[in-house]
């Protein structure tokens, strides 16, 4: 079993644990927290966001329930830098993909923010990716071979949308394109939400975005998912084969959302933070939300979500250099 699934079985024990934990002494909870997300309103993270930031409410880190400020754009670099400036009280939190932290200063040569710019909370959600397509690819095209060789016959169509350049499902498709000797042409969106619309609306081939993003046209017959990115099928779409089940082992990628606070937040506020957000993640009508966006709820310590940003600051250097990919290409 890889170090990778160990660490995520081994989370399901520890965020027990931490919510079991009694919440950290405040010699005041905070009376309003704001959480930068930095993606569009409606998008799978901004669920997270907001359903989490609810449910915060009554407890010993903060009176009210949190506001969610989006500052898309960047690939969520904004709203880390927004962090970054922000007083390190515990009243304001940012909601990121790890990418950001650990795919991004392999990238940026002049990144505004640093790792160390950031504590880590909780992770809070696991995405897989997919790859969809749209009705610009002819109907019998039903799965990841016939999509490559359409693409391959079709190079002037054969073009594939991101979140964003520099995201994890940028680097999903161009490590695709690498592995199968197709060239595929990547273009960059602010965020999922613009991409799927073209997608449905027939002026993009194919996606590679968080799933959820995909699954409510999917179930309308909009478009097709192809591949998912996790280690095992999505739970959520079942029938769906894994990019590793169809010869493209490299593709496996099971990103997270996590929260962080600026850096030199105590460390007892953090731990309320923490413990909060553990319990909120507990709750029904949370886990249910994520359900609807393909999202799994999943917390953890403070000190995992830094050992999984290592792992995938360690992992991501290399294939982006195999890439040739950073900000300035």
């Amino acid at each position: 079993m890889s170090n990778r699934r160990h660490f995520i079985q081994g989370l399901y024990g520890t965020a027990a644990l931490a919510v079991l934990s009694p919440f950290s002494a405040l010699a005041q909870a905070i009376e309003q927290v704001k959480i930068y997300y930095g993606f569009p309103a409606g998008s799978s993270g901004d669920t997270v966001a907001r359903r989490v930031g609810d449910k915060l409410a009554g407890t010993p880190y903060t009176k009210n329930g949190a506001i969610v400020d989006n500052k898309p754009g960047a690939g969520g670099r904004i709203a880390l830098d927004a962090l970054k400036a922000s007083p390190a009280d515990g009243s304001v939190l940012a909601l990121a993909q790890v990418s950001a932290l650990a795919n991004y200063p392999h990238i940026y040569s002049k990144l505004s923010y640093d790792q160390k710019d950031f504590a880590p909370v909780s992770i809070a959600a696991v995405m897989h990716h997919g790859l969809a397509i749209g009705p610009m690819v002819p109907a019998n095209v039903k799965t990841l071979k016939d999509y490559l060789a359409w693409a391959k016959a079709n190079p002037n169509e054969a073009s594939y949308g991101s979140p964003g350049a520099g995201s994890t499902p940028h680097f999903i498709g161009a490590l695709l394109g690498i592995s199968s000797g197709v060239e595929l042409k990547h273009i960059p969106f602010r965020g999922s939400l613009p991409g799927v619309n073209d997608l449905v609306g027939g002026q993009l081939a194919s996606m590679v975005t968080p799933s959820g993003d995909y699954i409510q046209h999917y179930k309308a017959g909009k478009l097709r998912i192809l591949a998912t990115s996790g280690q095992q099928r999505s739970p959520y779409l079942p029938e769906i084969p894994t990019f590793a089940e169809q010869g493209f082992p490299e593709l496996t990628a099971e990103e997270w959302f996590g929260f962080y606070a600026p850096a030199k937040t105590p460390p007892a506020v953090l731990a309320a933070a923490n413990t909060a957000i553990n319990n909120a993640l507990r709750d029904k009508s949370v886990t249910d939300s994520l359900a609807l966006v393909g999202l799994i709820p999943r917390g953890s310590t403070q000190e995992e979500m830094a050992r999984s940003q290592k792992s995938e600051y360690d992992r991501w250097g290399p294939l982006i250099k195999k890439i040739g990919f950073t900000a300035e290409s």
